[in-house]
């Protein structure tokens, strides 16, 4: 089967979100006590906590950041949250990233990027990291966050993509490979952690990495 369009969470799909959050976090605040899997953990809750109603990104990731002061008994400073917020386009792209997306569109694929982000803050990550997409919705274009499916009918009705022409590509079992299971938009969950599949997910391909997908769809 070849799809006419693909679609990516950018943030954990192209961009390491992982090694940018605590990358940024320390660099902002100083020791948080707590790294790797379980300050990922800590932030992904309160994070979602934050999402629960729409504001710009840069506001959920600074009250995010001041959350943590609250779980973690560690004093977040509004300058060091407001810090934390502005990193996102410094956050480092995965290896296969560039070369997938290069790949794909001399194949002849439309490439959008679907991302819970405000305008700017996607843009210069495109800038920063050089990378080949034809568009992109953001959170500030729809008012919602994913799973709320406001990015994929916005991209649907900016393009004209029909359901079946799409594959979602994306790392989120919550925030992209259920919700796209549910409005009838093929998915490829990137599981490059190992991570045990979820119930209610169905993805219609699970790789470890982009550069591995590029075989599935092959």
């Amino acid at each position: 089967m070849k799809f006419r369009y693909l679609t990516f969470d950018c943030y954990g799909t192209l961009i390491d979100w992982r090694t940018g959050i605590e990358s940024s976090l320390l660099a902002a605040v100083g020791d948080l006590g707590i790294r790797g899997q379980a300050l990922l953990d800590a932030y992904v809750m309160a994070e979602k906590e934050q999402e629960s109603s729409y504001k710009k990104y840069r506001e959920v990731l600074r009250r995010t950041a001041i959350s943590l002061s609250g779980q973690l008994g560690v004093e977040v400073t509004e300058d060091a949250a407001r810090k934390f917020a502005a990193s996102v386009p410094t956050w480092p792209a995965f290896a296969d990233t560039k070369e997938f997306l290069h790949e794909q569109g001399k194949r002849g694929c439309k490439r959008y990027i679907l991302s819970n982000v405000d305008i700017d803050l996607l843009e210069e990550t495109i800038r920063n990291h050089r990378l080949e997409v034809d568009g992109f919705v953001t959170a500030e274009e729809v008012g919602s966050y994913k799973p709320s499916p406001g990015h994929w009918l916005r991209f649907m009705k900016n393009t004209g993509a029909r359901k079946e022409e799409v594959l979602h590509v994306a790392q989120s079992i919550y925030h992209d490979i259920i919700p796209t299971n549910e409005m009838g938009i093929a998915s490829a969950w990137v599981n490059r952690y190992n991570e045990p599949m979820p119930q209610g997910a169905h993805p219609m391909f699970v790789t470890d990495s982009l550069a591995h997908l590029t075989e599935s769809l092959d």
